[in-house]
């Protein structure tokens, strides 16, 4: 595990990009079409924004492994939490391809964990998740 992933729905894209580009003292890594993305090093986290659907808040949270090996690892600790496990796959997703699988928490909190091969242009549904899930 070596990035934090928090993922926030907000109904204001551009005020929440002038927001946390205050709070964390640097611009967006990447902005897209109703997306934005800071790979924050102090404290290490992928820290993502969202506007559209869904309620605004806390979407979901992840772990972001640097290589294929350690999220194979994590993928191992999911399986065996006794929790929902959702293996995903290779998919596109807020504009990344990614291998990735899911869990909740046992109050419904919804975790990725997930390794980025590349960047794309095309945004990717994902699945579709809440910030609980049900």
């Amino acid at each position: 595990m070596k990035r934090l992933h928090v993922s926030f729905k907000v109904r204001d894209l551009d005020a929440s990009i002038g927001f946390y580009t205050r709070l964390f003292g640097s611009e967006p890594t990447l902005v897209r079409d109703r997306y934005a993305k800071w790979l924050i090093e102090d404290p290490r986290m992928n820290f993502v924004i969202e506007s559209g659907e869904g309620v605004p808040g806390f979407s979901h949270a992840g772990l972001q492994s640097d290589n294929p090996e350690e999220l194979h690892g994590v993928f191992e600790r999911m399986k065996s939490a006794e929790a929902p496990y959702l293996p995903e796959g290779v998919t596109t997703c807020c504009y990344h391809k990614s291998e990735k699988s899911w869990t909740a928490d046992p109050d419904g909190v919804m975790w990725e964990a997930f390794h980025t091969q590349h960047q794309t242009e095309e945004r990717g549904d994902g699945p579709q998740i809440g910030s609980r899930a049900g």
